[in-house]
C-alpha cells in the first residue's frame, strides 16, 4: 500500500488531517514534508528521504499552497515535469482564490480542495478522498505499487 504525502506547513493542519484519516480507516502511511523544497527532496529521494523504504513514492499527494522555502504551485510545476509516473496530487488548501484554483488546474492538479474549517467537513472531506481516489480511482502500475487499501 502506498503513502500519502501531506504537505503542509501547520502542525495543527497536520494533526486534524491524520486524525480524520484514521476515522475515516484510510491504512495507508501518511509522511508529511513540512515545506515545498522537504516536498521535493521526499519525491527525488533525496538527503534524509533516500531510503525508498522508509520513505517510499506515494501515490497520493495532498499539497498546500502557502509553503515556506517552495510555494506549492512550483511543487506542482516540478512534479508534473518529472519523467516518472506522476502522483494524484490534490491541492488543499485554505484558498479558495479563483487565480490559485485555475493556476492548480493549469498546472496538472487531480482536484483542488479548500480546507473546512470545521472538523465534521473534514471528516466528509477526507471519507471523499478515500473513496474516491483511495479506493474506486485505478492507477498505473508502472514504478509503483497501487494506493488501494
Amino acid at each position: 500500500m502506498t503513502p500519502i504525502l501531506y504537505v503542509e506547513d501547520d502542525p495543527n493542519d497536520v494533526f486534524f488531517l491524520q486524525r480524520a484519516l484514521q476515522k475515516a480507516g484510510v491504512a495507508n502511511p501518511i509522511h508529511n514534508a513540512s515545506d515545498g523544497q522537504q516536498a521535493i527532496d521526499y519525491l527525488q529521494g533525496a538527503g534524509k528521504f533516500a531510503d525508498r523504504k522508509q520513505y517510499p513514492l506515494p501515490g497520493l499527494v495532498l499539497l498546500d499552497l502557502k509553503l515556506p522555502y517552495v510555494m506549492g504551485l512550483e511543487v506542482l510545476r516540478w512534479i508534473r515535469q518529472q519523467p516518472q509516473t506522476p502522483p494524484v496530487v490534490i491541492v488543499l488548501t485554505a484558498s479558495a482564490e479563483d487565480t490559485d484554483i485555475v493556476a492548480a488546474y493549469r498546472l496538472g492538479a487531480n482536484a483542488f480542495l479548500v480546507k473546512p474549517s470545521e472538523a465534521s467537513k473534514l471528516a466528509e472531506m477526507v471519507k471523499a478522498i478515500k473513496d474516491f481516489w483511495l479506493t474506486h480511482n485505478t492507477l498505473p502500475q508502472i514504478g509503483r505499487a497501487s494506493c488501494r487499501e
